[in-house]
């Protein structure tokens, strides 16, 4: 089905610890408008799709957002690599620690659990992609915001970078759309 290579689609290599936009970067992780609702949202979509056009590109987006999925991850880890419990108190991530320890888990930045819930599918493919370039805005939104949050060159390069890989989307889901619209389906 694909090559997999056991690399990062862009290099992520933060030196400095930084917890609380670790805290932050979690909601393109496990938020509404994060990357794993984005996934499973695509790859749900896909089948009701009305072309095999639209099935593979689907398919193709849902994949490559599970390796953003794994690209934050890894800047969520190396943003909080060795930190004390008393850091992670001071950064409000005792709740988490209490619960999940160091792991990962899929959570919004307010640590509201992911949920299936996000990732919208309603079987009609012109509602669904519109919900699909409206998800790329948003984390297109939510990607700008968290650039805003951090001076660190290390985790801006990675940010805007998926920043991009949002407006790639946008426009592919754009142009299927109106080739939809154009061709009558």
């Amino acid at each position: 089905m694909w090559k997999y290579e056991k690399r990062l689609q862009y290099p992520v290599n933060i030196k400095k610890k930084d917890l609380k936009l670790a805290k932050y970067l979690v909601t393109q992780y496990g938020g509404s408008n994060g990357e794993l609702a984005a996934a499973f949202r695509y790859l749900n979509q896909r089948y009701t799709m009305p072309d095999n056009r639209g099935k593979a590109l689907l398919t193709d987006i849902g994949t490559e957002e599970l390796a953003h999925v794994e690209m934050i991850s890894t800047m969520i880890y190396q943003l909080m690599k060795d930190a004390t419990i008393e850091e992670l108190k001071e950064a409000g991530l005792d709740s988490h620690y209490a619960e999940h320890s160091r792991a990962i888990y899929p959570t919004d930045a307010n640590g509201v659990p992911f949920t299936v819930a996000y990732f919208a599918t309603t079987g009609d493919f012109k509602a669904d992609l519109m919900e699909d370039m409206a998800a790329e805005q948003k984390a297109r939104a939510v990607y700008e915001n968290l650039i805003d949050l951090t001076d660190d060159p290390d985790v801006i390069a990675p940010l805007l970078w998926l920043r991009q890989r949002e407006i790639v989307h946008f426009n592919r889901f754009k142009e299927l759309y109106e080739m939809y619209e154009k061709e009558g389906f």
